[in-house]
């Protein structure tokens, strides 16, 4: 998702919302659904519908066809404000992501 952030705001000279990178020694953070872990993930759910409001379109980061419950909510939420919607996996960016993903591994 930081990668994608990157791309579109120096390629593209949109501004991108809601992306968190919380530091290593953020305390007892799981690897994923860090809201549900701290008991804020209604609220956070609320504040993204609210970014969306104000948003011109969303980019769905569906890395290998995932989507995550709170995700599927926000995806129906845009298409009822007739917002654009932009899938990682069939974007120009997804694809150069991908790239950089597949490079990477074969450096290691």
């Amino acid at each position: 998702m930081a990668v994608v952030a990157w791309l579109i705001e120096r390629d593209e000279k949109k501004i991108v919302m809601s992306l968190h990178l919380l530091p290593w020694w953020y305390p007892n953070c799981p690897d994923d659904h860090l809201a549900e872990y701290e008991g804020v993930a209604d609220e956070m759910d609320l504040l993204h519908m609210r970014k969306i409001d104000i948003a011109d379109e969303i980019f769905v980061v569906n890395y290998d066809d995932y989507i995550g419950k709170s995700t599927l909510k926000e995806i129906e939420y845009s298409r009822a404000m007739a917002k654009k919607i932009r899938w990682f996996m069939q974007d120009e960016i997804g694809h150069q992501v991908t790239a950089m993903l597949k490079a990477a591994r074969f450096k290691t």
